[in-house]
C-alpha cells in the first residue's frame, strides 16, 4: 500500500502541506491557482432574478471547463446558489485535478452575501454611524456563517476606503471620513468575518479593499486617480489597512484600480512588495481588483500588451488575478513563457502558489472539500440574523433636527400624509441580496400596522431616478445596467393629500441609481423633483419630518429649514423601514452619529472635519463650512459632560476620564468622542483629529465616568524628515459630543 502524500496528512501544519504540495505541481498548475473566473457563465441556468445567481437544479457545461481550465483553478467567483450545486462544482474540481486541488468560491457580501437568499443588514456607514465597532463585528459573524453554510468560503469585503468625496457613489461601502472610525470598525469587521479560524464552518476569508487609496478619486469619479501626498497616504489612508491585517488578522487584500500621483497600485512594488507584504505582513494573498489587471493595458497605457501587462504586475507583487481579467489560458501560458524567459524567477510564482495553497489547507477544504446540504435552511434569515440586523438598523439612526415634534404624539396627530418615493419602498442599498420570495415591509405596512387608530394617507408624490442606468466603464460586467422604479410624477395629489392631513412626513434620498458604485455624482441635491415637492409640501402649513434614506452624504439644506425634524437613515437593509418607525413612534431613541460631515451645497467640498488649517473657509456665497459636521447627531434626551481628568501614565500614554449625565427625562445613547491637537508641531496638523470614542447608554438622571487610554499612536506625526515620532509640546484633548461641539477641554505636555 503506498504512503498518504505529506500534503494529503492533516497532522502536519498548513505550511508543510503547502510546500509538499508546491514540490510536486508544475509550473502551469502553479499558475492556474493564481487566478479566479466567473462561474454562472458555465451554468446551463442562471438565476432569472440574479444574472451572478444559478438555479439549484443547474448543471453546467462539463467539457467547456475542463477546455478553460486544464490545469486546475484556484478561485470560481458569482456562482451564488445553495450547498448541492457548490458541491456539484467542487467535486468536479478535485476530480479534474491531477493532484486532488480544491477551488474556493468566493463572493460579494458588503452587508449580506449576494445572491437571492441572505440577510440583509444595513450598508457599512450604517455600521459607522452606530460608533459601536462591536456592530460591525457582529455583522461579520451574520455575514461569515451565512456565506459558509452557502458553501462560499471568501469574500470580497470590506470596503476600508476612507471616503472624503462624497460625490464618490461608493461612499455607501465605507465607515465615513475619518481614519480613526474607519480604522476601528476595520478590525472588527474582518475579525467577525475570520473569527480567528477560517476553517469553522461559520467563517470566511475576509479580503478588504480597495487597497490603499480609493476614497478621494480625482473628480469623485470612481476608480480616478488619487492626488495625496506621502504624509497624507500614511497618516490618513493606510493606518486602516495596516490595523486590519495587523490587528484583524486579514488574510488577504484586494488591490484598488487607480493610480496615487501616477504610481498605479496595480503594479506598484512600494505599495504591494515595501508596504503591504514587508511592512504589514500580509499572510494571503493580494489580488487585482475586478477587471483592473486588463486596464494596465488598455487604459493607463503602462504595457505594451496584456503579457507585458502581467509582467509589470506580477513581478511587482500582485498575487492573483480578479474576475473578468485575462482568460486563462492567456494567464498562464504569458507567465510560463516569462519564467521560460528568464523575466520573472519561478520564486515569483511558487511564493504567490504557496499562499493560495497555505489558505486552502487553513480553510479545511482538502479535508472537507463540501458543505453540509440542509444546515443552511436553520442559517439564511434565521431570527437571530434579522434581530441582529434590526438592532444595528436602530442605532444607526442619526436625529439632525428636532424641534420637539418627534417623537410623534399618537393622540395629536389623527390623519398623517407619508409622502415620497422612499415612503412605501424598501432601499436596502448597492451590492445587497436580491430578497426574492420574501415580502419586506415598507415604511407605510409598518404605520398602518403600529397606528391603527390614525389615518395614514400615502403617495409618492415623485420618484427618485428616471430611465435605466449604465454602467459607465463597461469593463465590469458583474455590474449591470438597472432599471428605475415605475413612478408616477403627482406632485399634485401628494400636495392635496398633505392638505388634508395633521402632519406630512416625507421619506426621500437616495436609491441604487443615485448612490452606489459607478453611481458618481456631479451634484449632491436630492434627486428628480424631491425638493420641489417638499417645498410644496411645506407650503400647506403642516409640520413637516424629513426621513432622508441616504447612500451618500448630500446636500439638504433647503429640506432642513423647511423642516421640523430631520432623520438621517442610510440605507438600512431589509430592517431599515422598522427601524424608522420604531424612532418616529418614541420606542427607539436616536444615538447614531455621522461619520460623515453634510456640505451646506454640492459645491461646497470638501468639507471633512480634519482638513489642514490655512484656508479662511469663506466663501462670496457663504460659510463652506460642513451643513451637519462630522460626529454629530441629537437625542430625545440631553447629557451634560463634567469632571475631565487628563493625566499622563506613561513617555506618551495619558489616560482621559470624564463624567456624563443623562439629564432628560428618557433613557439615550451619547458617543463621546475624544479629538486630540497638536499644539506646537513641525508640519501642519489637523485641528482636531478623532482618536477615541465610546457610546454610553444612561437612564434618566443617571451619570456614569467614561475613561479612554491615549497613547502613542494618538500623538505621532510624521515629520519633516517622513519619520514617525511623537514630538514634545502641548497637546489639547477635548472630550466632544460632535467634531464641533467640544463641551470639556484639558491639555498635556509630553515631554
Amino acid at each position: 500500500m503506498s504512503e498518504i502524500p505529506l500534503y494529503k496528512n492533516p497532522r502536519f501544519s498548513p505550511e508543510e502541506r503547502a510546500e509538499d504540495l508546491l514540490s510536486r505541481m508544475t509550473l502551469r498548475e502553479k499558475i492556474a491557482q493564481l487566478d479566479m473566473k466567473f462561474g454562472s457563465q458555465y451554468a446551463t441556468e442562471v438565476d432569472p432574478n440574479d444574472h451572478c445567481s444559478v438555479t439549484e437544479t443547474t448543471d453546467y457545461h462539463w467539457d467547456k471547463l475542463r477546455e478553460d481550465f486544464p490545469d486546475g483553478l484556484g478561485y470560481l467567483h458569482d456562482n451564488y446558489c445553495v450547498p448541492s450545486v457548490m458541491n456539484k462544482l467542487q467535486k468536479f474540481f478535485m476530480e479534474n485535478s491531477r493532484l486532488g486541488i480544491p477551488v474556493i468560491f468566493t463572493g460579494e457580501a458588503l452587508h449580506g452575501i449576494a445572491g437571492t437568499r441572505a440577510t440583509i443588514l444595513p450598508i457599512p456607514t450604517a455600521w459607522a454611524a452606530t460608533f459601536e465597532p462591536k456592530y460591525a463585528y457582529e455583522a461579520g459573524r451574520v455575514i461569515a456563517s451565512e456565506t459558509r453554510a452557502l458553501g462560499i468560503y471568501e469574500i470580497l469585503a470590506p470596503n476600508l476606503d476612507v471616503a472624503r468625496d462624497p460625490r464618490w457613489g461608493r461612499t455607501e461601502e465605507t465607515f465615513g471620513e475619518d481614519t480613526c472610525l474607519s480604522t476601528k470598525m476595520a478590525v472588527n469587521i474582518v475579525k467577525g468575518h475570520q473569527n480567528d479560524d477560517i476553517s469553522a464552518k461559520d467563517s470566511v476569508i475576509s479580503e478588504p479593499k480597495h487597497y490603499c487609496v480609493h476614497g478621494i478619486p480625482e473628480g469623485g469619479v470612481n476608480c480616478g486617480t488619487a492626488r495625496a501626498g506621502l504624509r497624507e497616504i500614511e497618516s490618513c489612508y493606510l493606518p486602516v489597512f495596516e490595523a486590519a491585517i495587523k490587528e484583524g488578522g486579514a488574510k488577504d487584500v484586494m488591490v484598488s484600480y487607480n493610480s496615487i500621483d501616477g504610481d498605479l497600485l496595480m503594479t506598484s512594488k512600494h505599495y504591494l512588495q515595501e508596504v503591504l507584504k514587508n511592512r504589514f505582513g500580509l499572510q494571503g494573498i493580494c489580488r487585482s481588483d475586478w477587471g483592473g489587471l486588463r486596464r494596465v493595458h488598455y487604459l493607463h497605457k503602462m504595457a505594451k500588451d496584456p503579457k507585458d501587462a502581467i509582467y509589470l504586475s506580477k513581478k511587482n507583487g500582485l498575487d492573483c488575478q480578479g474576475g473578468d481579467e485575462y482568460p486563462n489560458k492567456l494567464w498562464v501560458d504569458s507567465l510560463e513563457e516569462l519564467v521560460n524567459e528568464g523575466k520573472i524567477p519561478v520564486e515569483n510564482i511558487n511564493e504567490s502558489c504557496r499562499r493560495v495553497l497555505k489558505l486552502k489547507f487553513e480553510l479545511g477544504i482538502f479535508e472537507n472539500p463540501y458543505t453540509d446540504e440542509e444546515a443552511y435552511k436553520d442559517i439564511i434569515n434565521c431570527q437571530a440574523h434579522l434581530d441582529k440586523a434590526l438592532e444595528i438598523a436602530r442605532k444607526s439612526i442619526i436625529l439632525l433636527k428636532n424641534d420637539g415634534i418627534l417623537p410623534l404624539d399618537k393622540i395629536k396627530y389623527k390623519k398623517i400624509a407619508l409622502i415620497g418615493p422612499s415612503s412605501d419602498k424598501v432601499r436596502l442599498g448597492g451590492y445587497s441580496a436580491k430578497p426574492v420570495g420574501r415580502n419586506l415591509k415598507t415604511i407605510y405596512d409598518i404605520l398602518k400596522s403600529e397606528l391603527p387608530d390614525t389615518e395614514i394617507l400615502q403617495c409618492d408624490g415623485c420618484g427618485i431616478s428616471d430611465g435605466d442606468f449604465q454602467f459607465a466603464l463597461g469593463d465590469q460586467h458583474h455590474l449591470m445596467g438597472i432599471k428605475a422604479e415605475e413612478q408616477q410624477e403627482n406632485i399634485e395629489e401628494a400636495v392635496s393629500i398633505a392638505g388634508k392631513c395633521d402632519l406630512i412626513i416625507f421619506c426621500g434620498g437616495d436609491d441604487t441609481i443615485s448612490s452606489g458604485e459607478g453611481r458618481d455624482r456631479c451634484e449632491l441635491t436630492l434627486c428628480g423633483r424631491q425638493t420641489e415637492l417638499m417645498k410644496k409640501l411645506s407650503e400647506t402649513g403642516k409640520p413637516v419630518v424629513f426621513v432622508m434614506i441616504h447612500g451618500k452624504p448630500l446636500a439638504i439644506k433647503e429640506e432642513s429649514d423647511i423642516s421640523n425634524a430631520v432623520l438621517s437613515c442610510w440605507f438600512g437593509g431589509e430592517s431599515g423601514p422598522q427601524a424608522i418607525c420604531d424612532v418616529l413612534l418614541g420606542k427607539v431613541n436616536p444615538g447614531g452619529k455621522l461619520p460623515f460631515s453634510l456640505p451646506r451645497r454640492s459645491t461646497m467640498i470638501p468639507c471633512y472635519y480634519s482638513m489642514l488649517p490655512g484656508a479662511s473657509n469663506e466663501y462670496y456665497e457663504g460659510k463652506g463650512d460642513a451643513l451637519y459636521p462630522f460626529g454629530f447627531g441629537l437625542s430625545y434626551t440631553d447629557f451634560r459632560y463634567s469632571d475631565l481628568v487628563i493625566e499622563k501614565t506613561g513617555k506618551t500614554d495619558v489616560k482621559v476620564k470624564l463624567t456624563v449625565e443623562n439629564i432628560g427625562s428618557v433613557t439615550g445613547d451619547e458617543v463621546v468622542q475624544i479629538y486630540v491637537e497638536d499644539c506646537e508641531s513641525s508640519v501642519v496638523t489637523p485641528t482636531l483629529l478623532l482618536k477615541d470614542f465610546k457610546r454610553v447608554t444612561l437612564e434618566p438622571g443617571e451619570k456614569k465616568e467614561v475613561e479612554f487610554n491615549l497613547d502613542y499612536y494618538a500623538f505621532r506625526l510624521m515629520n519633516q524628515a517622513y519619520e514617525w515620532v511623537v514630538e514634545p509640546g502641548k497637546f489639547g484633548i477635548y472630550a466632544a459630543s460632535s467634531s464641533r461641539d467640544i463641551r470639556l477641554s484639558g491639555e498635556v505636555i509630553l515631554d
